[in-house]
C-alpha cells in the first residue's frame, strides 16, 4: 500500500554525478531517428555488415551444446577460449601475448571506465589527442583528471608534444588508426617514436584500436602493443567487425594492471555476459573474420569515396577535410568565422545532421570543425546531404 503525505525527497548527488553531462552525439542521434533526416552524425557501423544468420546459428549452437554453462555466472576475466583466440591474433612481430593478459569488457567504453578508475586520481595528468574520442573524454572525466591536450597534424599525434608536456602524466590516450573523430592515421615512424617517448617518461600508452581492421588499402600498420608490451595497454572491440549490440570489448595489459582492472570490474558487473562471449567465439573460431572483414572494408571504402567526391563537388573553396585510408569518419575544417555549433542547428532544420567538433576537445576547441560519418548513408543520400550542407556553408562565406 502506498503511503501518503510523506515529505518530498530532495536528492543530493555526489560531486562526481553533478559534473556528468549527456553525450552531444547521443542527443543528436535522438533527432536523427526521424526518417527524413540524412544523418552523417552517428559513429554507427552499417547494419548491412552484421552477420545476423551466423550470429543466430552461434547462439543456437551454444545454447544447444553448452546451455547451462553459458547461462551461468562466468569468470571476471572472461571466457578462456575467446581470450586465447585474441592472444594468438595479437602475438606478432616476435611478441607473445598470453590469455591472462586479457580482460573481456562490456564494450570498449567499460574498458575506458575501468582504466580511468585504476589509473587516475583527481588532478592526475591525462594526455589526450586534440581532438580526441568523446567517449574517452567522458569516461575519464568522471575521475576528474587534469586533461592535457597534445597536438596532431596530418600524420597523427606529434610525439614531440608528448615529450614537452608528458612529465608526470598517468596515461596517454591515443587512437592510432583512422582516428575518431579525424580519420587520421599515426605514421609508422611516429608509432616507434611515441613508444620510445612514453617509455622514457614512464607514461602508460593506451592504444585504442576499434577501427584498425577497417583499412581500405594494404594491411594494418604494426601495433604499438607489439613494440613494448610492458608499457602499452591495448584496447580492441568486436563492435566494428561483428556488431556493436553484443557489447564486447577487451583490454590487453601487463599482468599487474590486468589483475587490478579485474578487481575493478568485479565491483562493477562481476563479469561480461558468458553467453555472448561463447557465441562470439563460436562465430570467429574457424576464421570467419578473415572472410568477413574484407567485405566491410570494401563497403566502407566505396562509401568514403562517394563522400569525398561529394565534398569536392559541393563544398565551397576555403573548406578543407581529411582523406582517411580507413575507418568511418571525415573531419572538416571550415573558415575560422563559421561556428559549427550554430551551423548544426541550421543544418538539422534542413534535415541534415552532423556532429560539431567542439565536444571532441579537452582543451580550447576549434569551433570551426565538424565530423562526418559516411558508412550508414546510401550514395544517393550522401550526395543529397552534402549538397544541402555545402549550400548552407556557402551562405556563410
Amino acid at each position: 500500500m502506498k503511503l501518503n503525505n510523506l515529505p518530498k525527497m530532495e536528492w543530493k548527488f555526489s560531486a562526481r554525478a553533478e559534473q556528468l553531462k549527456s553525450s552531444m552525439i547521443r542527443e543528436i542521434l535522438k533527432i536523427t531517428q526521424r526518417p527524413e533526416v540524412i544523418s552523417f552524425a552517428g559513429g554507427l557501423p552499417s547494419t548491412d555488415t552484421f552477420p545476423v544468420e551466423r550470429m543466430r546459428a552461434a547462439f543456437d549452437s551454444v545454447l544447444a551444446n553448452s546451455g547451462k554453462s553459458a547461462l551461468q555466472y562466468g569468470p571476471t576475466d572472461g571466457y578462456l577460449p575467446l581470450r586465447e583466440y585474441i592472444a594468438a591474433s595479437l602475438s606478432k612481430d616476435g611478441t607473445t601475448i598470453e590469455a591472462d593478459q586479457i580482460l573481456m569488457t562490456s564494450g570498449s567504453q567499460q574498458g575506458l571506465d575501468l582504466l580511468g578508475k585504476v589509473l587516475l586520481d583527481e588532478g592526475s595528468k591525462a594526455l589526450v589527442e586534440s581532438p580526441s574520442y568523446l567517449g574517452a573524454l567522458q569516461a575519464f572525466s568522471v575521475y576528474r583528471p587534469e586533461f592535457v591536450a597534445v597536438e596532431m597534424d596530418e600524420n597523427g599525434l606529434i610525439p614531440s608534444s608528448v615529450a614537452a608536456k608528458g612529465a608526470g602524466a598517468r596515461l596517454l590516450y591515443c587512437l592510432p588508426n583512422f582516428q575518431n573523430p579525424t580519420g587520421l592515421t599515426l605514421s609508422q615512424q611516429r608509432r616507434t617514436e611515441l613508444v620510445k617517448t612514453c617509455a622514457n617518461l614512464g607514461i602508460p600508452l593506451l592504444e585504442d584500436d576499434p577501427y584498425g581492421a577497417l583499412c581500405y588499402r594494404g594491411e594494418p600498420m604494426s601495433k604499438m602493443l607489439n613494440m613494448n608490451p610492458e608499457g602499452v595497454i591495448y584496447m580492441g572491440s568486436f563492435s566494428k567487425v561483428l556488431t556493436p549490440g553484443i557489447r564486447l570489448g577487451y583490454v590487453v595489459a601487463p599482468r599487474t594492471l590486468t589483475r587490478k582492472l579485474e578487481q575493478a570490474k568485479q565491483a562493477t558487473d562481476l563479469h561480461t555476459a558468458q553467453l555472448t562471449q561463447m557465441a562470439v567465439y563460436e562465430v570467429i573460431k574457424d576464421g570467419f573474420l578473415e572472410q568477413h572483414i574484407p567485405t566491410i572494408r570494401a563497403l566502407y571504402s566505396s562509401q568514403c569515396d562517394v563522400m569525398l567526391d561529394a565534398l569536392n563537388k559541393f563544398f565551397p573553396k576555403g573548406v578543407t577535410w581529411t582523406k582517411p585510408d580507413g575507418g568511418m569518419f571525415i573531419w572538416v575544417k571550415l573558415p575560422q568565422h563559421i561556428d559549427s555549433m550554430a551551423l548544426a542547428t541550421e543544418s538539422i532544420a534542413q534535415n541534415v545532421a552532423f556532429v560539431p567538433g567542439v565536444p571532441f576537445y579537452a582543451g580550447a576547441p576549434e569551433t570551426n570543425t565538424m565530423r562526418l560519418s559516411f558508412v550508414t548513408v546510401s550514395p544517393a543520400k550522401i550526395y543529397e546531404g552534402i549538397e544541402r550542407l555545402g549550400k548552407l556553408i556557402a551562405s556563410k562565406m
